[in-house]
This record gives structure tokens, C-alpha cells and sequence, in this order.
């Protein structure tokens, strides 16, 4: 794997997952109460022995710069690196990344310099646990120019994504964006092909691009050189180089969530704490996935009822009931607190006097969940101030809402509170 270079994508503005995304880029934000979205493909890496890692972002990237160089630093005895490239402006291009492969485009320069035989493109907005050495694998042992990951899709899901039809021998021969009706049937396929056994393949008759591709250095030096009004891989370059390049498609039938939007992350967060066994595992001591380490002191719960919850590091938690959540690091929650179906970020700092019982008498909103405060469906950013009584319940069943002046947003009837937000004693939301 040492003549393998990955490349992150960091994605654009991530509209669809704002307001997390208003001070964050969209691989920073914090997921599992511990990590955040670049971990996973940054691990898959590493655990693949792949230790060249770029990840290029354009927006709000101070914070997943924080968190790269404190999490990934490899001893200088190797050639291992994680480093974020962002969006420049040079002589040559004025312009900010206009798509996926015009942002690597863009580094090209840089990109050559590296003696390596493939470039690994990734995502930096998905859950999913991958050994990349035998995608890179199956790239080698069939001559391939471009090798995409897909898949399998049963009838239901297929018409959400870009579809794609391969011969018997794995070579991609069509492509359909988000195909319905007559058009969805005719990008069926046999996925025995591709390693599935035949009611496997009955079931899911459809193979659904992820998002990552290997690439031949030449061919993908060659593409982005020549077509210089294509820039997006997925939707522009790699279906209009079907017709002349070996394209195959490798099969990952395994657990993968593209968590692009608020209600994806959410539902992602929240069936981690499915028991017995939740979709994806982050306790698998064969393929860890890596994050920051914090040094934090173990969690503190004061005569507490958890039920199907995660919590991480460093929580102070008195009297409450905690059900179906997942606090993060630091997390704070008062006596008389109900939390349900929730996800809580946590805090990046401990207010002092942490451990002191908080005083709903003073007025002021100190950091984390203040006593009798009910909380249910929704996703809390960081270093939240939440009051004393507070009701974050959407009582009237709102489906989409902008409220940022009040510190908050509903979207998929899911309340998004705000970093940083202060949420006064009493509120009913």
C-alpha cells in the first residue's frame, strides 16, 4: 500500500447538515460522543496501511485542522501523513473548488510529486468500515483504469441514488442518476457477478455508487487535465469516461450510511446504542477507529437510571434518566432531567467548579442541562447552555424551522440546538 495516495473529500458548504456546519466543516462534526466524520475514513486508512492521507476542505476548516494535527502524527520514520489541503487561490486558478474532482484539480501540482501507482478518493461524510487493500486490491487483478466501491440496493432505496450497470465481467457500462419508474428496472443486475450468492443478489438487483473511487495515476492526471469544464467526479467525469477507460466496480456489501443530512446523522448517532449488536461497532479491536485523545476523567453518575445510551468521557451526571441517547465528552446533566431519544455533543471545556450542584435560583445558565429539564429528539451541539425547566419537546410538531435568534433550528421535526446557544430557565420549544 505504500504506492497508495488518499484523498478526503471534505465536501462543500454541508447545507444539508447546517446548522452543525455553521462554525464546523462537515468531516469535523462530532459524532459518537467521542469522534468526529473524518475519524472514520482517516482509520479506514490506517488500518489499511495506507498512511499518505490529503483532505481537501474549503469551508470553516480551522476546526478539523485542530483536530487533525492533535489526532495523527506519525513517527518520523515514516512517510505518514494526514494534512489538510484547502481551497487557494493562485495564479493559475482563481477560483474556489467548483466540484469534487475540481478540488483536487486543483492540487495536482502537489499531487504529482508523489511516487505513487493509484490515488484513493474518499468521502468524508460517511459511516462505514473498510479494508481499502482489497479495493485496491480488486483494481490491480483486473487491469482496471477507475475502480468504484458500490452497493448492492434492493428496489425500495435504488431510485435515491446514482445507479450504475456492469457486464459479466464487473465492467461498468451505464450509468442512471436517481432512475424511477421503467428507468429504474433497466439498470437491474446480476450481482453474483460481483461476489453476491443468488438470493442475496435476487433481493438487491441494483449497485449503487458510495462515492469512492481508485484511480491509475495517469488516467486520473490524463482526465482532470483534458476536461477541464467537468467538475464533479460522480455525476460528470467517470460516467463520461465509461466508453474508453476499464471502469469496474467492487462490491462492499457491508454496513454503509451516508450521513449527509440532519436526519441521517441523527438516526446513524442513535442506533450506535442498539442492542445487541448495532448496525456498525466501533468496539472491534482488529479495525479501531482513531480520534483525538483527550486525557478526560472517567464519567460520574450520581443515582442515575441509563437505559440503551452511550456516554462518553469526563460526564457528570446527578439524578436524572438518560434513554436511548448518546452524551458526549463532558457532557453536564442537572437532577430531575429526562433526556429520550437525544443526541448531546457535549462541551470543549469544563466550566469551573464543574462538579458544584448547579443553582437554578441565580438566574444564570450555566454550561450544560440544567435540573428538570426534559429533552427529547434532538441533537444538542456543543457547549450548549441549557436552563433549569426547560422543554426541548417540539410540542407542536414542526417539521422545518429557522429560529437561529433563539439558538435553535427543527429540521426533520428534529430540534438542532445551537453551539454555543443559551437557552433560557422555563423555555418550552
Amino acid at each position: 500500500m505504500k504506492k497508495v495516495l488518499a484523498i478526503i473529500l471534505g465536501g462543500g458548504a454541508g447545507t444539508r447538515l447546517y446548522p452543525l456546519t455553521k462554525m464546523r466543516a462537515k468531516p469535523a462534526v462530532p459524532l459518537a460522543g467521542k469522534y468526529r466524520l473524518i475519524d472514520i475514513p482517516v482509520s479506514n486508512c490506517i488500518n489499511s496501511e495506507i498512511f499518505k492521507i490529503y483532505v481537501l476542505t474549503q469551508f470553516n476548516s480551522a476546526s478539523l485542522n485542530r483536530h487533525i494535527a492533535r489526532a495523527y502524527s506519525f513517527s518520523g520514520f515514516t512517510e505518514g501523513f494526514v494534512e489538510v489541503l484547502a481551497a487557494q487561490q493562485t495564479p493559475e486558478n482563481p477560483n474556489w473548488f467548483q466540484g469534487t474532482a475540481d478540488a483536487v484539480r486543483q492540487y495536482l501540482w502537489l499531487l504529482d510529486e508523489w511516487d505513487v501507482d493509484e490515488y484513493l478518493i474518499l468521502s468524508g461524510d460517511h459511516l462505514y468500515r473498510m479494508d481499502y487493500r482489497q479495493f485496491v486490491q480488486r483494481h490491480r487483478d483486473t487491469n482496471a483504469d477507475i475502480t468504484l466501491s458500490v452497493v448492492p440496493m434492493d428496489e425500495r432505496r435504488a431510485s435515491d441514488f446514482g445507479l450504475m450497470k456492469i457486464d459479466d465481467t464487473g465492467r461498468v457500462i451505464d450509468f442512471s442518476e436517481k432512475p424511477k419508474g421503467d428507468a429504474l428496472h433497466s439498470m437491474e443486475v446480476d450481482t453474483t457477478t460481483l461476489g453476491l450468492n443468488p438470493e442475496q443478489a435476487k433481493k438487491n438487483p441494483f449497485i449503487a455508487s458510495m462515492g469512492i473511487y481508485v484511480f491509475k495515476k495517469e488516467v486520473l492526471m490524463q482526465l482532470l487535465q483534458t476536461n477541464l469544464d467537468r467538475t464533479d467526479f460522480g455525476k460528470e467525469i467517470i460516467p463520461a469516461s465509461a466508453k474508453d477507460f476499464n471502469v469496474q466496480a467492487y462490491l462492499f456489501d457491508d454496513y454503509w450510511e451516508d450521513i449527509g443530512t440532519i436526519e441521517a446523522f441523527y438516526d446513524a448517532n442513535l442506533a450506535l446504542t442498539r442492542q445487541p449488536e448495532p448496525p456498525f461497532s466501533f468496539y472491534d479491536e482488529n479495525a479501531p477507529i482513531y480520534t483525538r485523545a483527550r486525557y478526560l476523567p472517567p464519567s460520574k453518575l450520581l443515582d442515575c437510571q441509563v437505559t440503551e445510551s452511550i456516554i462518553g468521557e469526563g460526564c457528570i451526571l446527578k439524578e436524572c434518566r438518560i434513554e436511548h441517547s448518546v452524551l458526549g465528552v463532558r457532557s453536564r446533566i442537572e437532577s430531575g432531567c429526562l433526556i429520550e431519544d437525544t443526541l448531546v455533543m457535549g462541551a470543549d471545556y469544563y466550566q469551573p467548579f464543574a462538579e458544584r450542584h448547579s443553582n437554578c435560583q441565580d438566574g444564570k445558565v450555566p454550561l450544560g442541562i440544567g435540573a428538570g429539564t426534559t429533552i427529547r429528539r434532538a441533537i444538542i451541539d456543543k457547549n450548549a447552555h441549557i436552563g433549569c425547566n426547560v422543554q426541548i419537546i417540539n410540542k407542536d410538531r414542526v417539521e422545518e424551522s429557522n429560529r437561529e435568534d433563539e439558538g435553535f433550528y427543527i429540521r426533520s421535526g428534529i430540534v438542532v440546538v445551537l453551539k454555543n446557544a443559551v437557552i433560557a430557565d422555563g423555555t418550552v420549544i
